[in-house]
């Protein structure tokens, strides 16, 4: 197999908008990306890190990177990233050819946050986020993950609410609550010698260990090297996958080849247009053994960024307070960059997103938002409700 630098050359100019495409080899799979956007750009510089710089003519232009695994025909590329362009030289890191282990990076960029596509009211109107360029794991929490850090983190200060449970060592940890969630981050910074992310209060002098705080967002060093729970925006465009106004992390259509979920049919056919499974109910594959019917982390095909499971499986614990729809005007999410979500939620709800085993089609879209309440046990810790955890550069 070839190394990163003997794998590194470029294609250019294929017509007026689009540049110099850099390919890089990590595993056995060949990536290419190349700059579309307004104006003629010219790519001046590829680093081994992943690093790309263009010029361009015309400043406060969002440019569109696309990527292609293959060169064989022009329907290959589909996006990646939206880049704001505010100079006429831009730099950014679009991949990274060795993130920590376990994670992917998701790089900087704006992207389309909701969707008009169902009618569905908490996800509308669409509205525009840029977000900072994360590390993401590609894989939710697994029983075997959750029960190591657990183990340290019970000798080392910490004390949760539940112990967690999975259906096998290698299928997602669920049936935690949100401050176990946050915890157990915690627990997972320590035990790999990083700088933890929460604190019990806005003077973070103390490492968040034990009992439930509503911590808000001053309670959060978000600088820390440590792991945190996604915020909302950061969840939805790891998600999507670099992919715009598609209902899943792949695109439009749904089946059991590509998530964990149950499909829902009326009358003998899909409820869902957009529901292509050849059967009615939850997957043969992982309806054995009784409930929760999750399947394996990463049983299915990763999305544009490399993540397992953002579709289904089991729900996904995110940083943020749930109020309603985030996207209307005058919200935290009317536009802007890095939003952290509004400063409390009237019921004590967190926002989950993702889908689990047992939703349709229509629960495991990426702009579904649901909640959370970690101080009601049934509601706060249950079979269907797990989460991954991202860093920063």
């Amino acid at each position: 197999m070839k190394t990163f630098s003997e794998s590194l050359r470029f294609l250019f100019v294929v017509g007026a908008a689009l540049c110099a495409v850099p390919s890089f080899t990590l595993a056995d799979e060949a990536r290419f990306f190349r700059v579309a956007g307004p104006v003629p750009t010219t790519i001046t510089a590829v680093s081994v890190d992943g690093y790309v710089t263009w010029t361009n003519q015309a400043t406060n232009a969002t440019f569109t990177i696309q990527t292609a695994v293959s060169l064989l025909s022009e329907t290959n590329w589909v996006d990646y990233v939206q880049v704001p362009a505010t100079n006429e030289v831009t730099t950014e890191q679009l991949y990274d050819p060795n993130p920590p282990s376990g994670m992917a990076l998701i790089p900087a960029g704006s992207f389309t946050m909701g969707d008009t596509l169902d009618g569905e009211s908490d996800a509308t109107p669409p509205t525009n986020v840029y977000v900072s360029a994360f590390y993401m794991d590609t894989n939710l929490v697994s029983y075997s993950q959750w029960q190591t850090v657990y183990n340290w983190a019970t000798n080392n200060g910490y004390a949760f609410d539940h112990p967690g449970l999975g259906k096998a060592t290698n299928h997602p940890a669920q049936t935690v609550d949100w401050w176990d969630m946050v915890k157990w981050c915690n627990a997972r910074s320590e035990m790999a010698g990083l700088m933890p992310a929460y604190y019990t209060d806005w003077t973070q002098a103390a490492v968040y260990r034990t009992g439930d705080l509503n911590l808000s967002s001053d309670c959060v060093n978000w600088a820390a090297s440590g792991y945190r729970l996604p915020t909302e925006a950061e969840w939805e465009k790891a998600a999507r996958g670099g992919l715009s106004g598609q209902r899943f992390p792949w695109g439009d259509t749904i089946s059991e080849s590509q998530a964990d979920y149950v499909s829902y049919w009326v009358g003998g056919l899909p409820y869902y247009s957009y529901d292509v499974n050849t059967y009615s109910g939850p997957s043969t594959n992982y309806d054995t053994g009784g409930v929760p019917y999750t399947s394996p982390v990463g049983s299915f095909p990763a999305n544009g960024y490399g993540l397992n499971d953002m579709a289904g499986n089991l729900w996904e614990g995110c940083w943020d307070w749930y109020a309603g729809p985030p996207y209307r005007a005058g919200s935290p999410y009317a536009g802007g960059s890095d939003p952290r979500g509004p400063p409390s939620s009237p019921y004590g709800e967190r926002v989950l997103r993702g889908g689990f085993w047992g939703a349709t089609a229509l629960g495991v879209r990426c702009a579904n938002r649901y909640w959370i309440v970690p101080s009601v046990t049934l509601a706060g810790a249950n079979n269907n409700t797990g989460f991954r955890c991202v860093r920063g550069l």
